[in-house]
């Protein structure tokens, strides 16, 4: 019995021998049972930009609203551009809007924003766009002050069939004196106007721009976004 005491003593004392470590290669650290182990950085190879390994850069984000009358596009234009998950208060027409929502030009129409829309976008680098859809209803009008609020300018949704449905956002962005720019969103079998048509019927300024668009592509709302950015830049270069 002691010869197997002693025994197991020498075996709890020996000193544990270290892993063999191929000869020429350093032996690499060990994080210690309380150190958190290191984090892997971010691969280039994996996509990411130069501005996202740089830790002392954070993103210049930005703030744009998209306007206009009932049923213009405002949810496609979010939808089609937002490289997360759109944001969007959709909910289903009934008939108790059917003396205030005019469904002439968009009969299929079977739902409508009551709040919002929010989508984002990195355009250049380190610039991110925070895009808002607007309600388009007058019942809805009273929000439009709290969704305006920080964005650098605004874009205003136009259908040729009625013009008439953007002339309450022009005025607003008017009188706020927020930047914004014309984006006409040609449909399907309509009449394709030239921007300077629009211009003249919506008597807007000659500084503000105005483009034909399809919110449907992606391509199409990223130009729009970007002609926006351009015109809130020489409105407030600053």
């Amino acid at each position: 019995m002691d010869s197997v005491v002693s025994d197991a003593t020498a075996v709890s004392e020996s000193p544990v021998e270290a892993p063999a470590v191929a000869a020429g290669i350093p032996a690499q650290p060990q994080a210690g049972p309380h150190e958190p182990e290191r984090e892997a950085e971010p691969d280039a190879e994996d996509g990411a930009q130069d501005w996202q390994l740089d830790h002392t850069r954070a993103p210049i984000a930005t703030k744009i609203v998209v306007a206009g009358g009932f049923g213009v596009g405002k949810t496609t234009f979010v939808r089609a551009v937002s490289e997360i998950t759109p944001l969007q208060t959709e909910a289903l027409m009934t008939r108790a809007s059917e003396d205030t929502d005019d469904l002439t030009s968009t009969p299929d129409k079977l739902t409508t924003t009551v709040a919002m829309d929010f989508g984002r976008i990195t355009l250049d680098n380190d610039l991110v766009l925070y895009v808002f859809g607007t309600p388009g209803q007058q019942r809805f009008w009273f929000m439009w002050d709290d969704l305006v609020r920080g964005a650098i300018g605004a874009i205003v949704l136009a259908d040729t069939r009625r013009l008439t449905d953007c002339f309450p956002a022009l005025d607003y962005f008017e009188s706020c004196g927020l930047p914004y720019i014309v984006a006409v969103n040609h449909f399907e079998g309509t009449e394709r106007f030239e921007p300077e048509d629009v211009r003249e019927a919506l008597t807007v300024s000659p500084d503000v721009p105005v483009v034909i668009m399809d919110a449907r592509k992606r391509y199409s709302v990223v130009e729009t976004l970007l002609s926006m950015v351009a015109h809130a830049l020489e409105a407030s270069p600053e």
